[in-house]
Formats: structure tokens, sequence, C-alpha cells
């Protein structure tokens, strides 16, 4: 037993080791770059790409993350549902409040309070997966052009509050039309700088907005399925307000 918790040891520890050159390696400074007007244009050219007019028509959108967890958002009334495991949540996005549900039975007090963090937390990670180039303008944002360690030109995306994350940057790595490719973060959560993401797998929602459901890099992919978006929730195919607990 002693022997073998001696190489289980050796063994974690050597992973350590091997996690931290590779994270060293790997690791890119993020780039500097001045706010401007040249960047804001390129900014706008992104949006466009993607149609962010129709985005902003999309009332209603639903997907599922990565098998994760699945969502159907009410975009005009900032309204979402959120369902991870035996877990549903009926959230306020503006106020942060709502109903959860566990194995489809109301629970209250402090584990409905910790299951509404939890949906929020995971609402603001998956849509920003589900569409961050429309958040290119968000409150608190700065946009710049930078060069990436490979000397890819890129738009900076820096978000200095918002979400549960400020702080964190993006470097968007667009094709000649402004559609994304790829980009590279900086995100407190990962301590690697300069990890990459590709944008891929485009596909248009019924109103018009384009959607990336592809995310690819080195280590892992991220996939968002079954995506389906309309103009209202009567175009969506419901009958009945999924969030009529919340009025």
């Amino acid at each position: 037993m002693k022997k073998f918790l001696k190489w289980l040891v050796i063994l974690l520890v050597s992973l350590f080791v091997i996690l931290a050159i590779a994270g060293f390696i790997l690791h890119e400074s993020k780039p500097v770059g001045n706010p401007s007007a040249e960047a804001d244009t390129l900014a706008k050219k992104m949006m466009m790409a993607v149609n962010k007019t129709a985005w902003d028509t999309t009332a209603v959108i639903s997907w599922d993350f990565a098998g994760r967890q699945q969502y159907l958002w009410d975009k005009e009334r900032h309204f979402v549902k959120v369902m991870w495991g035996d877990h549903t949540v009926l959230l306020h996005t503006k106020s942060v409040t709502g109903k959860a549900f566990t194995n489809g039975v109301e629970v209250t007090g402090d584990e409905a309070n910790d299951l509404v963090q939890m949906a929020w937390r995971h609402f603001c990670n998956d849509s920003f997966w589900l569409n961050a180039v429309v958040k290119a303008f968000d409150p608190g944002t700065s946009r710049s052009l930078v060069e990436t360690k490979d000397e890819k030109n890129a738009l900076m995306v820096s978000y200095e509050s918002g979400g549960v994350t400020p702080g964190d940057a993006y470097a968007w790595i667009l094709d000649e039309n402004g559609l994304p490719t790829s980009y590279k973060m900086w995100v407190s959560i990962i301590p690697v700088g300069g990890v990459e993401f590709t944008w891929e797998n485009w596909i248009t929602l019924d109103t018009g907005a384009k959607i990336a459901t592809l995310h690819k890099s080195a280590v892992f992919d991220l996939e968002i399925r079954d995506v389906k978006g309309a103009a209202s929730l009567a175009a969506y195919g419901l009958d009945e307000d999924p969030f009529v607990l919340l009025k």
C-alpha cells in the first residue's frame, strides 16, 4: 500500500510539472491595443456579418450547451428556463431572481437561492458562447486592434464590467467578410492566456441571425446543439407561456 501511494504521489507531481511546463510554453501575453474608431468600425462589420439586426428581432431562442445545460430564453422579457441534471430554474436575468425545481418539485429558501445563482452563472457563460459577437458594444466594453503572438491581426474586445467575470478579454480573428473564424481568450477562469477556440459550423436561424455551433481548441471542443430561434413564442411553436410563474 505504501509503495502504491509513493508511486501515486510521484505520478501526480510529475503530471503537475508537465502541466505547468505546458502552460508556460502555451501562455501568450495579452496584446496591448488602444481603443480606436477603426476598431469600432471592424466590430460593427463583425456584427453585420452575423446579422445582429436579425438577432435583435429574435425574441425566443433555445439551445443545448455541450449536452450539459439546456435553455429556453425569452429575450424580450429577460426570462430564461435553465435545465441541467434534475434541476430546472425559471430565471429573471435582470433581477437574478426566480423559481427553482428539483425533480419537478419546487424548492425554497437557501437551496432555491443556490440553484438560482447557479442558473445565472450557467446562463452568463453559455449565452456568451451562443453569440458573443453581438456583445462587442455592451456597456463596460472597449475595442482595439491588436496583433497576436502568431502575427494574426485581431479585434480585441475587453470587458471591464458585467457578467460574472469582469476583466476578461477576447481577440477575434475574422475572415475578409468580418465573420469570426476563432478567438483567443484571456479570462480569469483559465490560467493560460491566449487559449484559442474556433467559431465554425455557422447556421442561420429562421429570423436570419447567424450562430456558430462548434468551437474547437487544442484541448477540447464545445458544441452548441439544437439551436432554434423565432420572432415570438407563437412563432416558436408555444401556445402557452412557459414563464407564467415569473409574472
